[in-house]
Order: C-alpha cells, then sequence, then structure tokens
C-alpha cells in the first residue's frame, strides 16, 4: 500500500504541476470517447419505433407487387399474386392494389411518386396510420408523411398529380414501404429478393407482338426507377391516372404466420427471371428506414478511431516532450532509491488517472448528446430512445481510453526508466541524429528551411507522428466532403431526409479539427521545448530571430503539407470504402481549401512559441548546457 500511495502522489503532484498539459489529454481523450459512445447508442434505434408502426398499421409481413417494365401495352396478369394470397404460411392478405407512377407539384417542387390505390374501408394488411386529416376520397390524396414533410404539404392544401388537380385529403404513415424519397415498388429490386433474382438472371420483359417497324418517336416506360414518393387515392383515381394498360400495376400485403420467416418464404416464392412478381420482407423495409441512423451510426463509429488516432499522436508527443523537460527529476526520483518499475509506474499512472477521468466525461457526453442524433424520421410512429448504458458499453469506451494512454505512454516510460542515473542528473541533451544526404540537400537551402528541415529530421518518429495525425484529420475531413458531395448529387427533390446525414459529418469534421489543433499544439510545445539550445546556438553562430522563428514553423509546416497530401487521398478512399455508391470527389477549391487551410493553422500556431523562443537571449540558453 505504502508503494500505492507514493505512486498516486507523485503522478497527482505530476499533473498538478503542469494542468495544462493535463487539460490537453483530458479534451483528446474525452472527444475519442463521447464519439464512441453516441455511435454505439445509435445501434438499433429504429427497430423500436418502426414495430411501433407495424403494431399500429397492420403492418404486412411482406409485400407483393407485379409490374412490366418497358413499353408495355398489355395490363398485368394478376396470377402470381392470388397464388401468393394462398401460399402455405400466409394467414391473411390485402389486396390486390392498383398503382401507377404520376407526377407531383407542389410548392414549386416536381417529383415522381408511386400513387396506389385504395378503398375507403380499413385494410385486414396494412392500413397506414393517419397522422393529420382524413383517408382517401375523390379528388383526395393522402400522402406518406416523409414525402409531405420533404415537399412542404399539410392536411388541406392542393397538389397537382399526373396533371389533375388534388387536395391533400391527409398525411399517414406506413410500415409497407422505405421512407421518401427511396420507395420503391415493382420494376424495382432491392433486398432479400434482389439476392435471389440474381441468382435466377436478370428479368426479362415481355415480348411485344409483330406490329411491323415502330414509327414516330419510343415511347417512354411505364415505370420510371429513381427517387419517388407514396401516395394514396381512390382505386378510381389510380386507374384514372395510369396513362396506359402497361402502365397499372398491383401490390398486395401479405401477414405471415411466422414473421421472422419473411426472409425465406421471399426466397421460396421468387418466380422465374420472365415475371415482374416481386416480393420484399419486412426486414428489408426496416433496414431502409434505418439507413440514415446507420450512416450516423457509421461516421461516428468511424470518426470516434480517428479521434483516438488522434488523442495517442498526441499523448505520445506530450509525454515524449515532458520526458525531455523532466529528465532530471527522473534522475533525482532515482538517486533517492526509486527503481525502474516506479519511475515508469509514476508516468503510467498520471496518465491513465487522466483517461478513466475522460472515459466518464465522455459517457456523460455521449449519452447528453446521442438523443438529439436519434430521431428515427417523420415516415415512423413513436421515439427512437438511444441504446441504454450497459457495462460492455462502458467497458469498451473505458477500454479505448486506458488503452490509448497506456500504448502512447508505454514506450516513453520504458525508455525513462531505463536512463541511468548519472545522464538523468547530468541532463544532456540527446544527441542529433545526422544523416549525409541531409547535410548535403540541407546545405544549399535557405537558413529558415535548412535549421526546419535539420530540426524535423532530429526527431524522425515525432515527424512522423505529425504526418500520421495530419493525415487522419484530412482523411475525415475530405470522406465528409465527399460523403456530402455524394449527397448532394443524388439529392432528391424538396427536403431530402438523408441530408440529415450532414450534421453528424460536421460534427464529426468539428471534433477532428479540435483534436488535430490539440495534437498540434503538443507536437509544438515539445518541438520548441527541444529546440531552445540548438535555436541559441544558431543565433550564436548568426541566424538572425526571424530566421529561427521561421525554421520552426518551417520544421512543422512540411510535415503538415505531407500528411494533408495523404489525408486528400486516404478520405476519398474511405468515403468509398464506407458508401455503396460510386464515391463523388469533391471540388479542387475544396481540397486546395483544406491544404492551405492545414498549412496556415499550423504556421499560425507555430508562430507564437517560436517567436517567444527566438527572442530569448542566446547566452541564457546556452548557459543552461551542463559543462
Amino acid at each position: 500500500m505504502g508503494r500505492i500511495l507514493l505512486i498516486c502522489r507523485l503522478a497527482l503532484r505530476d499533473l498538478r504541476r503542469r494542468p495544462g498539459e493535463a487539460a490537453l489529454l483530458l479534451l483528446a481523450t474525452t472527444a475519442a470517447t463521447a464519439t464512441l459512445t453516441i455511435a454505439l447508442a445509435l445501434n438499433g434505434v429504429t427497430g423500436q419505433p418502426f414495430q411501433s408502426t407495424r403494431a399500429a398499421t397492420a403492418g404486412p409481413d411482406v409485400v407483393a407487387s407485379l409490374a412490366w417494365p418497358g413499353q408495355s401495352e398489355d395490363p398485368a396478369d394478376l396470377a402470381g399474386l392470388e397464388a401468393l394470397a394462398s401460399a402455405p404460411g400466409v394467414a391473411a392478405h390485402s389486396g390486390p392494389y392498383p398503382y401507377t407512377q404520376a407526377v407531383v407539384e407542389a410548392n414549386g417542387v416536381t417529383v415522381r411518386a408511386w400513387t396506389q390505390g385504395r378503398g375507403a374501408e380499413a385494410a385486414a394488411v396494412d392500413q397506414p396510420a393517419l397522422v393529420e386529416g382524413g383517408w382517401v376520397a375523390d379528388g383526395g390524396a393522402v400522402l406518406e408523411a416523409s414525402f409531405a414533410q420533404a415537399i412542404g404539404v399539410d392536411a388541406g392544401d392542393a397538389i397537382t398529380l399526373g396533371g389533375r388537380s388534388f387536395r391533400v385529403a391527409g398525411v399517414a404513415v406506413t410500415a409497407a414501404a422505405d421512407p421518401y424519397p427511396k420507395v420503391c415498388l415493382a420494376p424495382c429490386w432491392f433486398g432479400v429478393g434482389a439476392e435471389s433474382r440474381a441468382e435466377n438472371g436478370p428479368p426479362r420483359t415481355r415480348p411485344r407482338p409483330e406490329r411491323g417497324p415502330p414509327s414516330g418517336p419510343p415511347e417512354e416506360p411505364s415505370f420510371w426507377i429513381g427517387q419517388g414518393g407514396l401516395v394514396w387515392v381512390t382505386e378510381a383515381d389510380a386507374r384514372g391516372l395510369a396513362t396506359r394498360p402497361g402502365s397499372l400495376a398491383y401490390v398486395m400485403n401479405l401477414k405471415l404466420t411466422d414473421p421472422a420467416a419473411a426472409p425465406a418464404f421471399v426466397r421460396a416464392h421468387m418466380p422465374e427471371a420472365e415475371s415482374m412478381l416481386f416480393p420484399v420482407a419486412w426486414q428489408d423495409i426496416l433496414y431502409g428506414h434505418a439507413r440514415v441512423a446507420e450512416w450516423k451510426q457509421t461516421a461516428l463509429l468511424g470518426g470516434s478511431w480517428m479521434l483516438g488516432l488522434l488523442a495517442l499522436a498526441s499523448i505520445a508527443v506530450l509525454v515524449g516532450g515532458r520526458m525531455a523537460d523532466q529528465l532530471r527529476r527522473v534522475g533525482l526520483l532515482k538517486a533517492v532509491g526509486g527503481t525502474p518499475g516506479l519511475v515508469a509506474a509514476v508516468l503510467l499512472a498520471q496518465h491513465l488517472a487522466v483517461a478513466l477521468v475522460a472515459a466518464a466525461a465522455g459517457l456523460l457526453a455521449g449519452r447528453l448528446v446521442a438523443p438529439l442524433l436519434a430521431e428515427p424520421g417523420i415516415g415512423l410512429i413513436g421515439r427512437a430512445d438511444p441504446g441504454p448504458l450497459t457495462l460492455p458499453v462502458a467497458g469498451l469506451v473505458t477500454a479505448l481510453a486506458l488503452g490509448v494512454a497506456g500504448v502512447a505512454t508505454f514506450l516513453p516510460a520504458v525508455r525513462a526508466a531505463r536512463t541511468s542515473t548519472v545522464r538523468a542528473l547530468a541532463d544532456l541533451p540527446r544527441p542529433p541524429r545526422r544523416a549525409g544526404w541531409l547535410i548535403a540537400v540541407s546545405a544549399r537551402l535557405p537558413v529558415p528551411l535548412l535549421l526546419g528541415l535539420r530540426w524535423a529530421a532530429r526527431r524522425p518518429r515525432r515527424a512522423v507522428l505529425g504526418v500520421a495525425a495530419i493525415a487522419v484529420t484530412v482523411t475525415g475531413i475530405v470522406a465528409a466532403l465527399a460523403t456530402d458531395a455524394r449527397r448532394y448529387a443524388e439529392k432528391a427533390p424538396g427536403d431530402d431526409p438523408r441530408t440529415a446525414l450532414g450534421q453528424v459529418l460536421s460534427l464529426v469534421v468539428v471534433m477532428l479539427v479540435a483534436q488535430a489543433v490539440v495534437n498540434a499544439v503538443c507536437v509544438i510545445w515539445a518541438a520548441t521545448l527541444e529546440a531552445r539550445r540548438s535555436s541559441a546556438l544558431a543565433r550564436a553562430l548568426g541566424a538572425t530571430p526571424g530566421q529561427i522563428s521561421a525554421g520552426l514553423s518551417a520544421a512543422q509546416v512540411l510535415p503538415a503539407l505531407g500528411g494533408a497530401l495523404l489525408g486528400i487521398a486516404g478520405g476519398i478512399g474511405l468515403a468509398e470504402i464506407l458508401d455503396d455508391d460510386p464515391v463523388a470527389v469533391p471540388p479542387l477549391w475544396q481540397l486546395l481549401a483544406v491544404v492551405l487551410g492545414c498549412v496556415v493553422v499550423i504556421a499560425g500556431l507555430t508562430a507564437v512559441p517560436a517567436r517567444l523562443n527566438a527572442r530569448r537571449p542566446a547566452g541564457e540558453a546556452l548557459r543552461t548546457e551542463p559543462a
């Protein structure tokens, strides 16, 4: 107990002597732990609201739609849907309901919508739940909630549907379709059914009868696959909106005796390739609603690991700089009987203590912020509560904090423990590493670049950490810009709900920039501390204070420039990995702004300590050199 108490007292005294450094470590580690906590809290947040919506709307277990793509002039054959309704395992069904596509115009927004015909009576399976207004009537349309919000309409407003004027009778939610703009019925393919269809080969359109060569311009396809919403009208209005027989399709909602077996049911009842009957399991519809939350979670998980890497670099640089400043104190501790293990334990204890506080602060901050990012969207009923703070979650977050602090402190602690007592008491500076090629290259450079290049080469591991820190930061920023560019490139008309991902990406970018600034401050502080004697010697040999200041800035700017260039390639690659869609390269001006921004920020952060160091009298710095 006496040894443990001694280690704790020494570690606490070290932290109290340098509160600013402890605060930087706390901030760096808290950012990583808070981001990881938010990401873990978002796991499965959409499941509960989706199940509530299924219960309120008698949600189907399988949605089967039937249509013919292309320029078909024949109506869909309902035999396949009727066979599904009597298939083993089907407990109830509703439909088939007719549907077509029509162009919706409202508030200056023009977008296509899947327009489904419904009766006035409630359906046994999939009866959309009204959140505003009433159900369908002649000349009245009911819009799916996320679609209504996107185009900015409410009950009672007027819209144009297929060139005809309709009144918005109500707004409703459903568990039988993806939210806007991902609503898709046959001839669209996704989920388990698409995987099964791929095994049978691509679908083929119904052959057209021989009628001689076509005359006039080609007809438009019966259905357009792309961004769209969902509208319910009366069956008579749906049939009236169909421009030709081939543009009228049908959908049926099935209730199974075992809802969990919906994917297996879909696989078992996928028709041959020439049929356009397409069943979809409710699990695939749930994934469509959870996609936005999943994007947020993926962005936060990636951000937490990036922030963890930056915290690792910050702690490693800070600990290394402190060891250079505290080498004599280590010698005194050894001289009075401290063992190498005791020296290493003191260094580890103070940083592990900061990590424990950071883990607690990150868990608290993450729990407070998570509800703000857990909204399931207006297309579902109920609120999405973040996952509970369980022991595994707390353990994982704490392990991240302790792991970052332990890994970053281990090597400096071992190096300090192995330093001889005599050398530590003498407080001799570490001899610089000299390379013939570097001396030859730098000899012809201007004095600031000569000094900067040689100072950077004196501590190659620190230079590598600086490059890695900037590369990680720029990787995150460029990945966010690429993802944002992709989202806006495919942005649906109106208020696309997928742009909510930009909020999370902005949060991650802000935290990455803040963490990078912390890391840069740690690197600059350590570099300025170690350059006191060498810069004083350079001044004694004729270098001016301005050249010394510019040299210190160059020593930090050069690694930052290399890291920024690596980060651009890494960010585009990361965006390609995280997004199923093709990557969109950000505009050139944005990439140049990121690179120049890194250089300017690093140069600005270095300017103040470098100028203060350059103003210090050279004789005073050199007198600290032992004889």
